[in-house]
């Protein structure tokens, strides 16, 4: 299927936010291990968050994750500490990501992990039993989740845990969301030293749990208003927060930079309100930024810099390598057919100086299966009349009612 979007004239609308994936997935693990028994409020409806739901709630002996990696990791180290046996699977792509660093680290603490195919990758086979715990050291360098999974699962480790992250330390943010939980649930985990994160081996308590609207979901209509030509355009959401300990709330400055203008109703620490964004006439004329502790957001900077011929060179990438698809690559490719050279460098880096090459005729964007190429490429129909999105449902992954709050926005959506 393919869609074929059309930007409106304006924009003054109020858009319903879905719930954060980041904090949804990690409020169902932790919900989990405290023996909740009251689902947490407002949780994500993406295909994410719905398989982590599932599984937890029907535990069936096989476990299909399809292309969920924050589940693939999350549940590995969830199931590894829960009695009786069960598979743990996904689409073909997802049994070609990685997965070593964390069974190997799951396997030190006391897990029973078989790999079912090919070492390093999934499926696994998972044997739950009581962990001892205690000392473990990890690379820094490695996905967040790794780390955020291991860190969920140190309050039933019977000596707690005791976490050593060596060398660089990526997506902090992403860690210190996942302590703040943690302790919202009761745990005792904080960072020790300025490499090291301490969890006490004290069981969480149950608890009701809210959860705050998506700031990567929100990162998409700040990218409409920067795109957007008309100055009196205004967009509005409710549910966030000011101080968000979202990794993704950084959008919000870089945004800034760009001429879009956020205003809180309330900045009241910890409570969620309405989010006003207004469109500035100006904005910086090159924007270099390391996205190390906010990777899910290259995508959308990449589209809405070049569109807006702001040159830029984003560093911190190495894990879009590793995501839904080889995001470096697959932005390169798309980009190219707008009409736009992004070169990378060393694996890590995205660089745009402005160099332009004839765009295709007839633009379709392939999505590789990763919803976040259709979230962030769509917007581009301000600058792009008709462009075309190819497997557009690819947005359940994170943001099932995109297309449709697209449409009442006044976006027109052909479908092909």
């Amino acid at each position: 299927m393919q869609y074929i979007i059309n930007a409106p004239k304006s924009i003054n609308t109020t858009v319903k936010l879905p719930a954060s994936k980041s904090i949804s997935n990690r409020a169902m693990i932790i919900y989990a291990l405290s023996g909740g028994k009251t689902l947490p409020e407002n949780l994500s409806d993406c295909d994410d968050t719905n398989v982590i739901v599932n599984a937890i709630q029907n535990m069936p002996d096989v476990i299909d994750i399809k292309a969920a990696g924050t589940a693939m990791r999350f549940l590995s180290a969830y199931l590894s500490v829960t009695e009786d046996t069960h598979t743990i699977t996904g689409t073909e792509r997802m049994k070609h990501r990685p997965i070593g660093v964390l069974v190997d680290a799951l396997r030190f603490l006391g897990a029973d992990i078989t790999y079912l195919n090919e070492e390093g990758f999934p499926p696994l086979k998972i044997t739950g039993r009581k962990h001892e715990g205690g000392y473990l050291e990890i690379p820094g360098s490695v996905s967040s989740q790794y780390i955020s999974a291991l860190l969920m699962i140190g309050p039933v480790l019977c000596k707690g845990l005791t976490l050593k992250l060596t060398g660089e330390i990526i997506s902090r943010p992403y860690i210190d969301l996942t302590l703040w939980m943690m302790k919202e649930f009761g745990a005792e985990a904080d960072w020790s030293d300025i490499d090291t994160i301490t969890v006490k081996p004290k069981p969480y308590k149950s608890r009701e749990y809210s959860i705050e609207s998506d700031w990567s979901a929100a990162s998409y209509w700040y990218e409409t208003l920067a795109l957007s030509d008309n100055y009196e355009d205004e967009i509005k959401f409710a549910g966030l927060m000011d101080g968000s300990m979202q990794g993704d709330s950084i959008a919000r400055y870089l945004f800034s930079l760009m001429g879009v203008k956020t205003i809180f109703d309330s900045t009241k620490q910890g409570i969620p309100t309405t989010v006003t964004l207004k469109k500035l006439e100006r904005h910086v004329p090159r924007l270099d930024y390391d996205f190390i502790n906010s990777p899910d957001l290259a995508q959308t900077f990449v589209v809405s810099c070049a569109l807006m011929d702001i040159p830029f060179k984003f560093t911190g990438l190495r894990t879009l390598k590793i995501k839904e698809t080889d995001r470096i690559e697959a932005l390169k490719t798309e980009m190219k057919k707008l009409g736009y050279i992004i070169k990378d460098e060393n694996g890590d880096s995205l660089v745009w100086d402005g160099e332009r090459c004839e765009p295709a005729t007839d633009i379709a964007i392939d999505t590789y299966e990763d919803h976040r190429m259709a979230l962030s490429f769509a917007p581009a129909a301000f600058k792009l009349p008709g462009i075309k999105i190819n497997d557009p449902n690819v947005v359940t992954k994170s943001y099932p009612n995109f297309w449709n709050d697209m449409r009442n926005v006044g976006f027109i959506i052909d479908k092909k």
